[in-house]
């Protein structure tokens, strides 16, 4: 997502979009622009290096070559940052112990997510640990997603991770809808998901991220500049259950998830 600062201008998932719509905003001559993902903020980067850029990102900023470092970023970017990838093989062990008699665990993943192979080699590694096999299931479309449900039986796929990503974001109540017909355990990388009646989520808070967004935006608005300002992590992570879904899915959640759980939706 990109989004100039005093309004909205936003692609999510279109990723072909991302170039074209980030060199409207710079000519526009925009104060700052907020990207609310990895991907529009390269779009975001590659179009202009003196308009201030705020990012919301799932990746190492550093590694991935947006700032020179986290407590001095230089240049025009700064924002915060949550490491997603090592969330993959945390979320896997929640749904193994969610449902411990399966398998063979989906992933579905969006190959036009430049994080896509990195995260999904990660998770091979905590699959190969646990004693389990993967099955990726990729979607960049909704027709994609169709497919990759009505395949679910024939590849023997018991349970489902939705790998995070824009795209999959705006079909939540697809995604949650699907899994419901198919009858798949799933988790989830937002709240929201298991608040439209998905099983369970972990994740970063992206409300706490969003609000120091905003902050550094309104301080650069103020004056400050992005080089000036440390690119942040995140600390705050969110477990939700839905008991409900459970119940539905014959499952029993196991006493020491709910224990840690931020919410529990009965």
């Amino acid at each position: 997502m990109l989004q100039i600062a005093d309004g909205p201008e936003t692609v999510r998932g279109e990723y072909d979009r991302l170039p074209s719509l980030a060199a409207d905003l710079v000519a526009r001559s925009v104060t700052v622009i907020f990207s609310g993902d990895g991907t529009s903020t390269f779009a975001a980067k590659a179009a202009t290096s003196t308009i201030p850029i705020v990012f919301t990102v799932g990746i190492d900023p550093v590694a991935f070559g947006l700032v020179a470092s986290l407590s001095h970023p230089g240049g025009n970017l700064t924002g915060v940052a949550a490491l997603l990838g090592e969330l993959w093989p945390k979320r896997l062990e929640l749904l193994h112990e969610l449902v411990p008699k399966a398998g063979t665990i989906g992933v579905l993943v969006n190959p036009a997510n430049r994080n896509a192979d990195s995260n999904t080699r990660n998770l091979q590694a905590a699959a190969l640990a646990l004693g389990l096999r993967l099955e990726v299931f990729p979607a960049t479309t909704d027709r994609d997603i169709d497919a990759a449900f009505a395949t679910i039986p024939q590849r023997r796929a018991e349970a489902l991770l939705i790998g995070d990503d824009p795209f999959f974001n705006t079909r939540r109540e697809q995604l949650v809808a699907l899994a419901a017909d198919h009858r798949v355990p799933a988790i989830y990388f937002a709240p929201e998901f298991v608040a439209s009646g998905g099983l369970i989520t972990y994740g970063p808070s992206f409300t706490a991220m969003n609000r120091i967004a905003g902050e550094y935006t309104a301080r650069i608005l103020k004056g400050e500049k992005p080089a000036d300002l440390p690119v942040q992590q995140s600390t705050t992570f969110e477990l939700v259950v839905n008991m409900k879904t459970a119940t539905a899915l014959g499952l029993t959640v196991p006493p020491y998830i709910l224990a840690r759980a931020d919410e529990v939706i009965e």
